[in-house]
């Protein structure tokens, strides 16, 4: 079977040294991308939680109010519960949005001047 994808690259390349991570590590250019991904994953993460705790504890202690019906068989635990499913897809669609918009161009030029010994 042929294909038409050139064959490997025998060039040997030459990892970045301790001293040019560090480097990397402290520049602001690394700072900015950590930074970006702290200011939106961070208050992400503690809102679902918190809207995760929530769900927990009304269906422990308001079972009343869990139970109300809606329309038909459908309660308040059930249209509470399938939201937690729709938020964490939300979630992960938002992230991998924000990531390809604003984290991966940051990222792939750290990792080419690493690469490329810029």
């Amino acid at each position: 079977m042929a294909t038409d994808a050139p064959p490997p690259s025998t060039e040997q390349h030459q990892l970045p040294s301790t001293e040019e991570f560090t480097a990397v590590q402290q520049s602001a250019e690394f700072g900015e991308l950590r930074r970006s991904y702290r200011n939106f994953a961070f208050p992400l993460t503690v809102g679902f939680i918190a809207w995760y705790l929530l769900y927990v504890l009304l269906s422990n202690f308001a079972g009343d109010f869990m139970g109300t019906k809606l329309f038909g068989n459908i309660n308040v635990a059930f249209v509470l519960g399938i939201a937690q499913f729709i938020t964490t897809f939300l979630i992960a669609w938002w992230y991998s949005r924000h990531a390809a918009a604003k984290l991966d161009p940051k990222a792939e030029a750290i990792k080419s001047r690493m690469e490329g010994g810029a």
